[in-house]
């Protein structure tokens, strides 16, 4: 690896220009990489999904059974498929060192997924994206990344084919299984505390493009969002992988702490599984901590979680709007208003795979039909942010995500998350106190 950051960039392919060709340009290419598989999974599709729990020393082998390795040799044909058929362009003549180097991503992401899945995991609320990043930082610092590898490192391009997957599973109908409280409760808070993050990233000094990721990482349901925030905007991957870290690290004590203080306050499940629903960052914690308080916390801080996922679509298109009017992350110093022209050259165009997904997969497709989806969904949205976290590590020197911002960014979230858990405490008790 160059020791200079910027030569280190430049040794990665970056994507292409905006105002490249569309089979040059990652964002139609990604879309182009979803299509297939969202059409084939609403035709009935659905592809197994490989067994990656286990709980102790006695069952950690189950992963690498023969049925295992039959069902992963199967998802890692299609993510090869889908990549080359989609980059074939692009690729030229090293098509073959892009496989070679996919298949070392794709083997990284899948172990990542392995570690997960270990219950003592799953029970702290860690996600398989940071072990991929791990993972890859792993390989980086202690092994060579020779050029067939680097071809492979498509980080842009499997983040946004993710996120088109997860526009398919953002659900309308869910925010209405809430109820007016819980829809009240969402629309009170995203707005409220993504402000107030912001404002804290504005006046700690951390630049914009850090402080959107944060804003949407802490008001909305984090790595997802963030993820979601950080395609939206075009934004740098470090600061992701930095975001993402900050929001699991941060769910692990308020996930002990949270189902504490609502029995010392005497709050009830309904209050407490609000409370938890709308600042616990990811689902799967969510789960966790109010399965620790009652049933009726759990059910009803799941369904203000959901109701709160399904505005990822919304905060995702009026973040691309917004980010492309002002020019990006220079646009506070510009002035002029761009033409129509120049805000759809800039506009990340898979957000609107992503919202047209959202649309087809909540009112066009069958109930039964998206029921019997929304595992194998997950499944392959996983199996491509798992390769996109792998490339950031691949591409990333460990102390650049610790001298990032100094300090500051982990600051601002803590802030935004402090505010959010009091926030949110006065509205859960005001919509379900009764």
């Amino acid at each position: 690896m160059p020791a200079n950051p910027a030569a280190a960039d430049s040794a990665y392919p970056s994507p292409g220009p905006s105002t490249a060709r569309w089979w040059q340009n990652e964002d139609w290419l990604a879309v182009l990489a979803a299509l297939p598989l969202l059409i084939a999974v609403a035709k009935g599709w659905n592809p197994k999904m490989p067994a990656m729990a286990w709980s102790g020393a006695a069952d950690w082998s189950k992963a690498f059974s023969a049925d295992n390795f039959a069902v992963s040799g199967v998802l890692l044909a299609v993510f090869l498929g889908i990549s080359v058929l989609a980059l074939a362009a692009s690729l030229g003549k090293k098509i073959g060192a892009f496989l070679c180097g996919a298949v070392v991503v794709f083997v990284l992401g899948w172990l990542s997924q392995w570690i997960a899945g270990y219950a003592g995991v799953k029970a702290w609320g860690l996600e398989y994206v940071v072990f991929a990043l791990g993972l890859g930082l792993l390989w980086s610092h202690l092994l060579p990344v020779p050029g067939w590898l680097r071809e492979a490192v498509r980080t842009e391009f499997f983040i946004k084919v993710g996120i088109v997957l997860l526009g398919a599973t953002i659900l309308l109908q869910e925010m209405m299984k809430a109820g007016l409280p819980g829809l009240a409760q969402a629309a009170l808070v995203i707005p409220v505390v993504w402000y107030v993050c912001y404002f804290i990233s504005r006046k700690l000094k951390v630049d914009d493009e850090f402080g959107v990721m944060l804003s949407t990482a802490v008001s909305i349901c984090g790595v997802s969002a963030a993820i979601a925030a950080c395609g939206a905007i075009q934004g740098d991957r470090k600061k992701l992988s930095y975001v993402t870290s900050i929001v699991l690290l941060c769910a692990v004590p308020m996930m002990i702490l949270m189902p504490w203080a609502i029995k010392s306050m005497g709050l009830s499940e309904a209050v407490g599984g609000a409370w938890i629903g709308g600042t616990l960052d990811t689902s799967g914690s969510v789960a966790a901590a109010t399965e620790q308080v009652g049933k009726d916390a759990t059910k009803i801080g799941v369904i203000v979680k959901l109701s709160q996922n399904v505005l990822i679509g919304v905060a995702a298109f009026v973040l691309s709007i917004w980010w492309t009017m002002r020019g990006g992350k220079d646009g506070a110093s510009k002035k002029e208003k761009p033409s129509i022209g120049v805000i759809w050259e800039r506009f990340p165009k898979f957000v609107i795979g992503f919202v047209i997904a959202s649309v087809v997969f909540s009112y066009f497709v069958p109930t039964a039909v998206v029921e019997a989806s929304s595992k194998p969904l997950k499944g392959l949205r996983e199996l491509w942010f798992a390769a996109a976290f792998v490339c950031i590590g691949l591409e990333t020197r460990l102390g650049e995500l610790f001298n990032l911002g100094g300090g500051k960014p982990a600051l601002a979230f803590l802030g935004g998350q402090i505010f959010n858990i009091a926030w949110t405490l006065i509205l859960a008790m005001w919509l379900f106190g009764n």
